[in-house]
C-alpha cells in the first residue's frame, strides 16, 4: 500500500493533538457551559471533566490501536481491522466529508474574526472583509500543507507552544486573583446553593465542551508519516490528550476567579478579554485576542493537514471518488496533488455553507460545527466495544475500565446531541451523507 515518507516526530504528533485541539472553543465555549448549567459552577466544571473523560479515555483506547496497527490512515485502519473494509471505508467517507472539512472552514471563519478583532474592526462576526480574510486562510493553509509538508509540521509546534502561555497565565493568576479577592470562593458557594439544571441540560454543556475538546483524533492522520509511530503515537495521543484537560479545567477555574459567573453569561464570548484586562490590565484583552489569533490558525493548519490525508487513505485502497487520480503524488512536494484539490474545494464548500448558517439561509442554526463531533463519538463506541471483545491480553483495567469510561462520556455527549432539536434534523441528513458515500465503494477492493 503506497504511503508518504515519514517525516514527523513525537513533538509534532504531541503538538497534533494538542493544537488542533486547543484552538478557539476553550475561549468562547466557557459562557456557553456556563449557561447552559444556569450559571451553576459545580455542574460547569462537571461538564468539562466528563468532556474530558471522553476525550482522554478515547485516546487511551485509540493509543491501544496505535500500538498494534500502523497502515495508511490510522482511524480508517482500526475500523477496517474491527469491522471489516467497507466500515472503514465509511468512516474515512466520514471523516473527509462531514468531520475535518466543515471544522477546517469554521476555523478559517474564526481565526479571521480574531485577526479583525485586533484590528479594532467593529462586529466583524458577518463583516464581507472577515470572509475574505477566512478563504485567504484557508488557501494559505493549504498552500503551506502542499508546498513545504515539514514547514507545516514546525508551524504545528510553534503555534501549539504559542497558545500554551495566554491560557497558562489566565489560569494561574486568574485563581490566585480569585482566591484573594473572594470571587472564585463565591462563585463556588452560589453554585452550591442551587440545584442546577439538570441531567438534560448537564449533557447538553457537556457537548459544548466536546467542541472545545475535539480534534485529538486527527494524530492518527498521519500515523504512516510519523517516525516510529508504533511507539511515538500511542505517546502523543495520552500525553496530549492529559495536557489538553489540565490546561482546560484551570484555565475554567482562571476565568471564574477573575469574573462573577453572572458576569461570565452577561459577557459571553467576550468575557475572556474583560477577565484579560482585570488580571493584566488594558492592553491585556488586544496581546490576548493576538494569541487566540495565532492560535485558531495552529488549529486551522492541524485540521488542514487531517483533510488533505483522508481523500489520499481512501484512494490508495482504490476506493472514493476518482481514486487513481487522489492517490497520485507529486515527485517533488511529496504530497498527493489531487487529494489536496478535492479537500480545498471540500472546505470552500463548507466555507459558504457556514456564511449561509450564519445568514439564516436554512431558517435556523445548521449546526455545522457541533453535528460531526456528535457523530464521531457515536461511531467510536463500535471501536470500543471491538476492543473490550478482542484485546483479551490486556488486564482487566485496560481491556473494560478505559474503554466502559470511554464509552461513558461518548453516552453522554450523543445524548446532548439527539435531544437538541435545533441540529436533529441535520444529524439525519449528515447520515445520509454518510451513506451516499457507498456509491464509490467498490466490492472487490
Amino acid at each position: 500500500m503506497q504511503t508518504l515518507e515519514k517525516k514527523y516526530g513525537l513533538w509534532t504528533s504531541i503538538a497534533m493533538v494538542v493544537g488542533v485541539v486547543i484552538g478557539s472553543g476553550v475561549f468562547f465555549k466557557a459562557d456557553d457551559v456556563l449557561t447552559l448549567t444556569d450559571g451553576n459552577l459545580i455542574l460547569a466544571l462537571l461538564a468539562w471533566v466528563i468532556g474530558a473523560i471522553a476525550m482522554v479515555f478515547g485516546a487511551l483506547v485509540i493509543a491501544e490501536f496505535a500500538q498494534r496497527i500502523e497502515k495508511a490512515n490510522g482511524l480508517v485502519d482500526y475500523y477496517e481491522t474491527a469491522y471489516g473494509k467497507r466500515f472503514g471505508y465509511l468512516m474515512g467517507w466520514f471523516n473527509g466529508t462531514i468531520y475535518y472539512s466543515p471544522l477546517s472552514a469554521i476555523l478559517a471563519w474564526i481565526s479571521s474574526l480574531y485577526t479583525l478583532v485586533i484590528f479594532g474592526v467593529a462586529q466583524p462576526d458577518n463583516s464581507p472583509v472577515t470572509w475574505i480574510l477566512a478563504f485567504i486562510y484557508l488557501v494559505m493553509a493549504y498552500i503551506l500543507n502542499y508546498y513545504t509538508p515539514i514547514l507545516a509540521g514546525k508551524f504545528q509546534v510553534a503555534t501549539t507552544i504559542v497558545k500554551l502561555i495566554p491560557l497558562g497565565l489566565i489560569a494561574i493568576v486568574g485563581s490566585v486573583f480569585g482566591i484573594r479577592n473572594g470571587i472564585l470562593i463565591e462563585n463556588f458557594t452560589t453554585a452550591s446553593q442551587t440545584v442546577g439544571s439538570g441531567v438534560g441540560s448537564l449533557a447538553s454543556a457537556v457537548v459544548a465542551t466536546a467542541f472545545a475538546y475535539d480534534g485529538w483524533i486527527s494524530a492518527v492522520t498521519i500515523n504512516n508519516e510519523i517516525k516510529d509511530a508504533r511507539k511515538n503515537l500511542p505517546k502523543a495521543l495520552a500525553i496530549g490528550a492529559i495536557i489538553v484537560f489540565v490546561v482546560y479545567v484551570t484555565y475554567f477555574l482562571g476565568i471564574a476567579g477573575a469574573l462573577s459567573t453572572t458576569t461570565i453569561i452577561e459577557q459571553g464570548d467576550n468575557a475572556v478579554n474583560i477577565a484579560a484586562n482585570n488580571l493584566f490590565g488594558g492592553v491585556a484583552g488586544v496581546v490576548l485576542s493576538v494569541f487566540v489569533a495565532i492560535s485558531c490558525l495552529g488549529t486551522l493548519n492541524g485540521l488542514t493537514i487531517a483533510c488533505i490525508r483522508m481523500p489520499f487513505s481512501l484512494a490508495i485502497r482504490g476506493q472514493g471518488p476518482m481514486p487513481k487520480l487522489l492517490a497520485k503524488v507529486n515527485k517533488k512536494t511529496e504530497m498527493p496533488t489531487y487529494s489536496v484539490i478535492y479537500a480545498f474545494i471540500l472546505s470552500i464548500i463548507y466555507l459558504t455553507l457556514w456564511y449561509g448558517s450564519i445568514n439564516n439561509w436554512f431558517g435556523r442554526y445548521v449546526g455545522i460545527d457541533e453535528i460531526p463531533i456528535v457523530l464521531i463519538y457515536g461511531l467510536y463506541i463500535f471501536l470500543y466495544i471491538w476492543y473490550m471483545r478482542n484485546f483479551k491480553d490486556l488486564n482487566i483495567w485496560k481491556r473494560f475500565f478505559i474503554p466502559s469510561l470511554a464509552i461513558i462520556g461518548s453516552l453522554i455527549i450523543v445524548y446532548g446531541g439527539i435531544t437538541n432539536p435545533s441540529i436533529g434534523i441535520y444529524l439525519v441528513i449528515s447520515i445520509l451523507v454518510i451513506l451516499s458515500g457507498l456509491i464509490f465503494y467498490k466490492d472487490s477492493n
